[in-house]
């Protein structure tokens, strides 16, 4: 959308008056549904220096924890992301659409998001090996 309202903008020197809410919308959907994806995958940023270094049941315990505290961060953002949410009455400019279907995405992403670390909770206390997530055991045991 962005690189056609470019080309759009270079060709006939005007802009697409709904590109950038599009793109707006884009970006949120991407990010905050991403957000479950990148958790079931594995593929979050994750701080490990301190996990890599661990012996094997201090890894388990750590791999318990730390997704259960980012579950928990995940719901009530995704409860505060709500209430901004429901509280969005003004629409947007060009193609006047409600402004909370704009950001509906991130409460959804969030919430979802901490389905996912919950899941990842489960895995790692139901299996002996370390699973950094889902389908994604821990590198020292691939």
């Amino acid at each position: 959308m962005t690189f056609g309202n470019v080309v759009n903008r270079q060709i006939t020197g005007r802009s697409w008056l709904f590109a950038q809410e599009i793109s707006e919308i884009a970006i949120i959907m991407a990010t905050f549904m991403g957000i479950s994806y990148a958790a079931r995958k594995g593929r979050h940023i994750s701080m490990s220096a301190f996990f890599d270094l661990a012996p094997k049941k201090v890894k388990k315990v750590l791999a318990v924890i730390n997704p259960l505290v980012t579950a928990i961060i995940l719901f009530v953002l995704s409860y505060y992301a709500y209430i901004y949410t429901t509280m969005q009455t003004r629409t947007t400019a060009s193609l006047e659409l409600p402004y909370w279907v704009m950001v509906m995405f991130i409460p959804i992403g969030l919430f979802l998001g901490g389905i996912q670390f919950l899941r990842n909770v489960w895995v790692n206390l139901v299996n002996e090996e370390v699973y950094l997530a889902q389908e994604k055991k821990d590198y020292d045991e691939q």
